[in-house]
């Protein structure tokens, strides 16, 4: 059986897979027809597919987080694999394949994410910046041992949110030691906070993100978390015009530092501007790292990266 990290075009091959997502969509001929524009992922990483000429039974048969057995052909398509489908069901008991064989996980266990998360959050020195962050913390509960930090750009498997987390908190610790004029307080909540409400923003089982909720769709994670800022300064009867709730409300607003990329607000503290590029900078590398470990050693580029403005990676031979 061919892991996805192993397909290269043009090959036929045989294996089990998760459907992670799954579109009934129209062709543009005359009469149309419909097709599954479906994405195959295993642990070692995820492709776009095509089952074309779909019946009236396999709009009833397959889902998403469906586990299938496929047959196949690995095709190029706009200079990245896809799998045109030849023969697909979904896996028997006797094939002895079950769902936690497919799940892409963090390099680091839940257990010691959430530890490392809680030991910074106890050394933060300001005793309501600490409340905060805790309160917010306390809303996310145990779903922060294993969602996704986003559906498909970055850190988007099983613990990816801690793990996104941790990075940022080791990037923002080096940050504050070799800029001093940081508050080392803020960069700590900032970073634990600015993706705080991800886990009700999206829907996710295993580390894969079926869909958004209502509150994703309509608010999203960067106010739903601003809101449980004032939130937990009500609950802990604070001043909601004090430095430390604006402070942290900023912050968070304006991690994504332009309207386009989500942020109502620029960056207009130093501690918000950190925070950005700290964000920015562990996103990014992940992307890169991700795509690295998914592409065949043989291949000297990677595919095209979408949250990297569509640039593919070149592996130097040193």
């Amino acid at each position: 059986m061919t892991l996805i990290k192993q397909l290269q075009a043009p090959e036929e091959f045989v294996g089990f897979y998760l459907i992670k997502e799954l579109e009934i969509k129209q062709t543009n001929t005359t009469p149309a027809k419909d097709f599954m524009d479906i994405v195959l992922c295993d642990a070692s990483g995820q492709i776009s597919a095509k089952m074309w000429d779909v019946s009236a039974a396999d709009k009833e048969t397959f889902f998403p987080m469906t586990l299938v057995k496929v047959q196949g052909l690995v095709q190029t398509y706009r200079d990245r694999l896809q799998v045109k489908i030849g023969r697909i069901r979904k896996v028997l008991p006797e094939d002895g394949v079950q769902m936690t064989d497919f799940i892409r996980s963090a390099p680091i266990s839940p257990v010691d994410l959430i530890h490392t998360i809680n030991g910074v959050l106890e050394s933060i020195q300001n005793p309501n910046i600490k409340s905060i962050v805790s309160f917010c913390v306390s809303k996310v509960g145990e779903k922060l041992n294993h969602y996704p930090a986003a559906k498909t750009h970055h850190h988007a498997y099983f613990a990816g949110l801690a793990y996104h987390i941790v990075r940022m908190l080791e990037i923002g610790e080096f940050i504050c030691k070799q800029r001093p004029f940081l508050n080392p307080d803020l960069i700590k909540a900032g970073i634990i906070l600015h993706d705080i409400a991800k886990p009700e923003e999206m829907i996710a089982q295993l580390g894969i993100v079926t869909e958004y909720s209502v509150q994703g769709k309509l608010l999203g994670h960067i106010s739903m978390a601003a809101n449980w800022i004032t939130e937990a300064a009500l609950h802990h009867a604070l001043d909601l015009q004090s430095d430390v709730v604006i402070g942290l409300q900023h912050i968070v607003l304006s991690h994504h530092n332009l309207p386009e990329w989500g942020s109502p607000v620029l960056p207009q503290i130093p501690e918000a501007v950190a925070l950005h590029y700290i964000d920015s900078m562990d996103a990014k590398l992940q992307m890169v790292e991700d795509t690295l470990q998914v592409t065949p050693e043989t291949d000297a580029w990677t595919p095209m990266i979408r949250g990297l403005e569509n640039k593919a990676m070149y592996r130097l031979n040193l």
